[in-house]
């Protein structure tokens, strides 16, 4: 992808003209922004276009620098692999970085992938309004737009801190390059955005499956504030959200999660992440990327069931580590619905050769590295933990129980002991753990808890002391630079900084 690529994109398939090109004359056979956006149509393709990252994201991304960044998660290191991965750089905490800035190409790739979302949402907003069809549809279209775009910008302050701030399409060379906006107004922006998106969009009932709505731009804001620790506001949205009777809990945690083909966009779902089994490109492989390796073709089928498995070799990524593992109380009915075991023959670590894997997303498919599981991004479960959160950090500790102790009640677990505002404070943090597991939430956890020092420098110890529980041959241990670099933010991808002095 050349450098300029995430800033210039617009729609696949589109390119981007100016009013100010040669003659000021489009040509008539090409599209671009000035012949594309003219029907209500068009709107409707250019949203969906706009959704597409997302996929890359899930597939490919945010478990490597969110998930794996954490204590829950690990890459499982083969040491006849000769590279040395930068996935390994990102979960060992030991990603090289200088004066702020970084080659890591996950962490490149992240990043282009989240404004690639905010070039084709700022196409839309910009030209939308002199558009003349439906108000109610150009609302919608409009709100999406906006949710998708405040979505990418938290997704960037949350991983960098400072990044450009682009509101408008980018049009050359020389617009591509902009200073750092600040934390302070990357979240100004987030929030505006998110608010006029709650307003636009519609209530589920009101929206197609798989679409964004008011709920899930109200969950957006929530989270937020929550991280901004502003209790108060996110109180008021989530009690919005759990009034409007539109989201529930389903009984069987184990069927929360989105089946090859059904149960997706579920009562509990407020947003996911939408793929299809198939050639049609918006196929999922997100389940293959998190398995443990070496696995045969025997192993993986009774995982996936389909009927051409095909061997993974490499190293893993995204494996559960024993510190998630335990984190589950004794009868927590979600750790076997979240967790699997399976044995790998051909792996160098030591008899019984038995390595976890993610089950909550393992579902049965039919073809070998295409399948059409949905991703969750705002489930119902979290509204109730975030409102448990909000609550008891303004002092309201008895009304916050209520809200842990319903998504206890559903993961076959007795009522919270915790009674102070410290000790409920922990118990939502153990319990967002548990039930959030592998859905890219733990790392944002500890961030804007500030305990990144406090968790995953007890993590390091624990598992430079005992490499072998993380996966390692008897005999092979971490690289001498594991967990040297252990910070908040990722520094800005260095490829990044070669068009622009700001970095």
């Amino acid at each position: 992808m050349k450098k300029t690529s995430i800033l210039f994109a617009l729609i696949g398939g589109l390119t981007l003209s100016s009013c100010e090109d040669f003659l000021s004359i489009v040509p008539e056979t090409q599209l671009s922004s000035a012949t594309f956006f003219k029907t209500e149509n068009d709107f409707k393709q250019a949203v969906n276009a706009a959704y597409a990252p997302m996929r890359n994201v899930v597939n490919d991304r945010a478990w490597l620098v969110s998930e794996m960044r954490s204590d829950n998660t690990i890459y499982a290191r083969n040491i006849l692999f000769g590279a040395t991965e930068q996935q390994e750089d990102i979960s060992d905490h030991a990603i090289p970085d200088a004066q702020g800035i970084t080659s890591n190409t996950h962490v490149l790739n992240q990043y282009r992938l989240n404004y690639l979302t905010i070039s084709r949402t700022n196409q839309i907003l910009s030209s939308i309004d002199p558009v003349t069809f439906d108000a109610t549809s150009k609302n919608n279209i409009k709100g999406q737009a906006l949710f998708l775009r405040a979505y990418s910008y938290f997704e960037l302050v949350r991983y960098f801190q400072k990044a450009p701030l682009h509101l408008t399409p980018v049009t050359n060379r020389s617009e591509a390059a902009k200073e750092l906006a600040s934390e302070e107004q990357l979240y100004t922006q987030i929030i505006k955005d998110a608010q006029e998106a709650i307003t636009l969009l519609p209530a589920r009932p009101q929206q197609e499956l798989g679409r964004v709505t008011s709920g899930a731009a109200r969950m957006l804001l929530a989270n937020v504030y929550i991280t901004r620790k502003n209790w108060a506001q996110a109180e008021t949205l989530l009690k919005e959200i759990v009034s409007s009777g539109h989201y529930s809990l389903i009984p069987n945690y184990a069927n929360v999660f989105s089946d090859n083909t059904s149960n997706k966009n579920n009562a509990e779902s407020l947003f996911e992440v939408q793929f299809l089994e198939g050639a049609a490109g918006m196929a999922g492989s997100f389940l293959y990327n998190f398995m443990p390796r070496p696995m045969t073709p025997a192993e993986l089928v009774t995982i996936t069931g389909t009927s051409n498995p095909q061997p993974l070799d490499g190293e893993g990524n995204n494996v559960p580590t024993p510190d998630i593992i335990a984190a589950y109380e004794e009868g927590d009915l979600r750790k076997d619905a979240s967790i699997g075991f399976i044995t790998l023959s051909t792996s160098l670590v030591d008899a019984p050769k038995i390595f976890p894997y993610i089950k909550k997303f393992a579902k049965k498919h039919a073809q070998h590295g295409n399948h059409g599981m949905n991703f969750p991004i705002y489930r119902y479960a979290e509204v109730l933990l975030f409102l448990a959160e909000a609550l008891n950090e303004q002092g309201k500790t008895s009304e916050a129980a209520t809200f842990l102790n319903q998504v206890r009640s559903r993961a076959g677990l007795a009522a919270t002991t915790a009674s102070t505002q410290a000790t409920m404070r922990e118990a939502i943090f153990k319990e967002r753990r548990v039930e959030l597991a592998f859905e890219n939430k733990r790392w944002h956890d500890i961030t804007r808890t500030d305990r990144v020092q406090e968790i995953i420098g007890a993590f390091a110890a624990r598992a430079k002391a005992n490499p072998q529980l993380y996966y390692y041959p008897k005999g092979a241990t971490f690289r001498s630079n594991a967990f040297t670099n252990i910070t908040k933010f990722y520094a800005l991808p260095a490829a990044e900084s070669e068009i622009s002095p700001y970095f």
